[in-house]
């Protein structure tokens, strides 16, 4: 059956500057005619001259039909309308056909890739269903998408290869080589590569060089394999040009040569390939190959993480977090970070976490700083497990959950984190997940990281000791941890063997010491503990341990004060009310035992209210002092709430003479009247 054509198109023939065809004319000569109008791009010209040609059985104009329909070149494009097509011009024997057939049939054809026909059909369905199916069946007869048959690619790839078509015997060999609906198999593979290579047909040429260079099913042989990649590279196969700079670069298969390597990198990074890219930003960021140009390298970068290649992204990152050659870019980093963090990198994960621990070029963000971390736990990494444990131990960014605190701290410590180990042993000191305390594990995971130099393990451990909890009771091992502890710098384990010496520990009467507790209350003191500096106040102040002397107890206590240690700010302050060790003066009283009260010192908060009260150094101010006598009352403090007795009673008495002065003034207005 031949195709009439419409006296509009035979009008417009004329001006492809051929003798318009007739129907005496040739299959050939109608043939022709669809080309000239192809190459003009009159899709539609060529469309009517082919389907004339198809409808008796053409294979070629068939073929060339289905490519219409692959590309949407004058008519909408359509998979399954170009399947249609190939399938008959394949079942005729056109190897072409054959090929692109069997390549639709190996990656399928979603609806979604070939054009916007199930959104247009969504959108007309909603307002009139009938007219909508009607139109698009009239339209996509063949429907939108073609599913994946990979028997079916096999079949027809594989028959385009026996035919002898290069493209199909590269892809045969590559499903060979990767298991692709067949069974994996490198010889298969190699005898496909090869009969395409020897078409010069690049991606074989790649392949076989994989082949030998990496010894995929034949001994390895890197100099054959380089000779393969060298061809494939010739005829233009990026990925082949990546290989090769490689082997430039690092000498197998090849001598070293940077600058071969970075012609190859460059030529590859000009056709937008990723690990070209990158290597060639390398390059350019060492100046090693190429002239160190930092703009160039980021651009490369930016090109190459664009693609989510993930060693772009992170160099992308650690080039603004460094800022080499250039002023570092936090906000930058964090953005790279994070998009390395969300493609799976676990050191990223666990760095974005951090930056949002600490605000560092993002918002500080307790809940994603802990997801980030949780991430990055979950995949292994130990100091994001230790951090994690930390924020679930505290409720940072998390519900608080002591069991997770402690599964996790487990897992950090099962990676050597001490800090961990430290953490889970006062952990499960404190309350187990059957609220039982577990002296002996936290002993075990005390004395390991005790072993490892961690001074804060020593000292967990040294009370332990000290208790006889976990562990024999051994005064003399406790101080020699500790000892060991403050030597190394540890103000609190220099301020807990002042404490054992003064007998605040279980110990025998005999080894308390009085001078050996000062030496080291000083020298935690000295290192900046203020509890130290406030114990020594004290010993100065009330003369039983040392001499009194009150000009050393306000510095040691003033110190601490500085340091937010409520009870010498409270102490600081008594001293001032009373002139003990600094001149009298009631204003530096109430600031410091506002700054107390403020902490939460209940007896500074009763002093301050009293102070308040009555106007002694400041004004007074009834409504601020009930305030503090009811937060010190909140805490349980006798006076405070004794003194919010009074106040209610004495405004109850005040209340009641009030009332009384108003009933003697009506009574006398009512006697005036009578």
């Amino acid at each position: 059956m031949k195709l009439p054509l419409p006296d509009f198109l035979l009008r417009k023939w004329p001006a492809l500057g051929q003798k318009i065809p007739s129907d005496q004319d040739s299959p050939a000569d109608w043939f022709a005619y669809g080309m000239a109008a192809y190459e003009k791009r009159q899709y539609f010209a060529a469309l009517t001259a082919w389907k004339r040609l198809a409808q008796s059985g053409d294979a070629k104009a068939q073929y060339h039909i289905g490519k219409l329909y692959a590309r949407g070149e004058g008519v909408i494009r359509s998979v399954a309308d170009a399947v249609n097509w190939y399938k008959q011009a394949a079942q005729a024997g056109h190897i072409e056909a054959q090929f692109q057939l069997g390549m639709i049939y190996l990656n399928g054809g979603p609806a979604d890739v070939y054009g916007g026909a199930s959104t247009w059909f969504k959108s007309a369905e909603r307002q009139d269903r009938e007219a909508a199916e009607h139109n698009f069946n009239l339209l996509f007869p063949n429907g939108l998408a073609v599913a994946r048959d990979v028997d079916a690619a096999i079949r027809w790839i594989g028959t385009a290869a026996s035919s002898g078509k290069a493209e199909a015997q590269a892809v045969l060999g590559e499903m060979c080589r990767r298991g692709i609906g067949i069974a994996q198999n490198y010889a298969f593979a190699r005898d496909w590569y090869l009969l395409a290579a020897r078409q010069g047909n690049a991606s074989a040429q790649c392949g076989l060089g994989d082949i030998h260079y990496l010894g995929l099913g034949v001994p390895v042989d890197q100099k054959t394999g380089a000779d393969w990649y060298e061809q494939a590279a010739a005829g233009g196969d990026v990925r082949a040009r990546v290989a090769l700079a490689t082997i430039y670069l690092n000498g197998r298969g090849r001598a070293v040569n940077r600058a071969e390597a970075a012609r190859l990198f460059v030529e590859a990074a000009a056709l937008g390939e990723p690990r070209a890219l990158y290597n060639a930003a390398l390059m350019h960021l060492s100046g090693d190959g190429l002239p160190e140009n930092i703009d160039k390298a980021e651009t490369y970068l930016r090109r190459a993480a664009k693609q989510s290649y993930l060693p772009a992204i992170i160099n992308l990152a650690e080039l603004f977090a460094r800022g080499k050659g250039m002023a570092p870019d936090l906000r930058e980093a964090a953005h790279w970070y994070q998009r390395a963090a969300e493609l799976g990198d676990v050191e990223s994960q666990f760095i974005i976490g951090r930056l949002y621990a600490t605000g560092a070029g993002v918002p500080v963000n307790p809940r994603e700083s802990a997801k980030w971390f949780l991430r990055a736990a979950e995949q292994g990494h130990g100091t994001a497990a230790h951090n994690i444990a930390v924020y679930f131990a505290k409720g940072t960014g998390v519900a608080q959950d002591a069991a997770k605190a402690i599964e996790w701290y487990k897992t950090a410590a099962e990676r050597g984190i001490t800090q961990s180990q430290v953490q889970l042993g006062k952990l499960l000191y404190s309350v187990d997940a059957d609220d039982k305390r577990d002296r002996n594990l936290a002993a075990e995971l005390f004395r390991k990281a005790a072993e490892t130099g961690d001074d804060e393990a020593k000292v967990a451990l040294a009370m332990l000791y000290l208790r006889g909890e976990g562990v024999p009771r051994d005064v003399p091992r406790a101080k020699e941890l500790l000892e060991q502890a403050a030597e190394g710098g540890l103000a609190g384990a220099a301020l807990q063997l002042g404490q054992v010496y003064f007998g605040k520990h279980p110990i025998e009467a005999n080894e308390v010491n009085t001078r050996e507790a000062l030496k080291w209350y000083a020298k935690a003191a000295e290192m900046g503990d203020a509890e130290a500096q406030y114990t020594l106040g004290l010993l100065y102040l009330d003369g039983n341990a040392v001499p009194i002397d009150a000009d050393a107890a306000a510095d040691w206590i003033e110190q601490a004060a500085h340091n937010d240690h409520a009870a010498s700010q409270f102490q600081f302050a008594v001293m001032y009310c009373t002139g003990k060790g600094v001149p009298q003066d009631n204003v530096k009283a109430v600031a410091w035992y506002e700054l107390a009260a403020q902490l939460g010192h209940a007896l500074a908060q009763y002093n301050l209210a009293v102070m308040v009260a009555k106007g002694l150094g400041c004004e007074r101010d009834q409504d601020k002092a009930v305030c503090w006598f009811e937060k010190a009352a909140a805490q349980g403090l006798p006076a405070a709430q004794a003194a919010l007795r009074n106040i209610a009673g004495a405004d109850q008495q005040s209340a009641n003479q009030q009332g009384t002065k108003q009933q003697s003034a009506e009574s006398n207005n009512n006697s005036s009247a009578r």
